[in-house]
């Protein structure tokens, strides 16, 4: 290290809110508990897993879901009303002088002095816009196959009547997720159909989350160890220091 890095004055600024901190860590404890049991349902043979206990391990995968998708709403309106850094225009990778920002930003890699961002840099937030993507889609395509495979909340009740035909009262109380029982055979071969697309998407979707969260997990450590400016740490304390002045540096208040 020379003389003028080790003389450097550090400077601590806040960047994530409580809102994104919390938003974070109750995605990344929803994340652990959808692919745990993720697995363990598209593995359920070789587990071992009876009938019962599948349905059993979908209907916890559905509610850990139900918190996923409050809390992937909340933040997505977040990114409308909340601090200049939680914003879509700061984390969307378009918009006026975001091509110049990531030229530089590159340009700044190769010359390994990469200028420093407060928020998200130009290359991350691909990654970030990539990774919320695939968030949304597979909140959306869970909540379908929540009425489809059980009958559960917003759409079940929709799948339920369609899957008995009829609709009667009495059909609709004694259908159970996973029995072909009280069900028309066609109706329920024609939902099936329906739900055709929305699992293959559901499941690939899967694998491209699992791929995208260890490249983004990668990215963290490689731009902490190069750049130095407590971006991991910044999740747990809402701060970033550095030793120059952030390009996107912004007086305004984080929320």
């Amino acid at each position: 290290m020379d003389n003028t890095e080790s003389n450097a004055i550090l400077t601590t600024y806040p960047v994530w809110g409580r809102t994104v901190r919390v938003f974070h860590w109750i995605n990344v404890i929803c994340l652990i508990g959808l692919i745990s049991l993720g697995l363990i349902i598209f593995f359920n043979k070789d587990f071992g897993v009876s009938s019962e206990g599948k349905i059993l391990l979908k209907t916890l995968h559905t509610y850990i879901g139900y918190i996923f998708v409050f809390n992937l709403s909340w933040r997505i309106l977040w990114g409308f009303i909340g601090s200049p850094y939680a914003r879509w225009a700061a984390i969307l990778p378009f918009g006026k002088g975001y091509k110049k920002a990531l030229t530089d930003y590159l340009q700044g890699v190769r010359d390994k002095r990469p200028p420093p961002y407060l928020g998200h840099n130009p290359l991350a937030r691909l990654m970030i816009t990539f990774l919320f993507i695939l968030l949304t889609t597979q909140a959306i395509t869970g909540l379908v196959l929540a009425g489809t495979d059980l009958y559960l909340p917003p759409f079940g009740h929709e799948f339920a009547e369609w899957v008995t035909a009829s609709g009667e009262d009495h059909q609709l109380s004694e259908l159970k997720a996973g029995s072909k029982e009280n069900v028309d055979p066609e109706a329920y071969k024609e939902m099936r159909a329906f739900r055709k697309p929305f699992i293959n998407t559901h499941k690939y979707g899967f694998y491209l989350l699992c791929l995208g969260i260890i490249a983004h997990i990668v990215a963290v450590v490689i731009t902490e160890l190069k750049e130095n400016n407590n971006i991991i740490s910044a999740m747990f304390s809402g701060k970033k220091t550095f030793t120059e002045k952030p390009v996107d540096l912004k007086d305004d208040e984080v929320e």
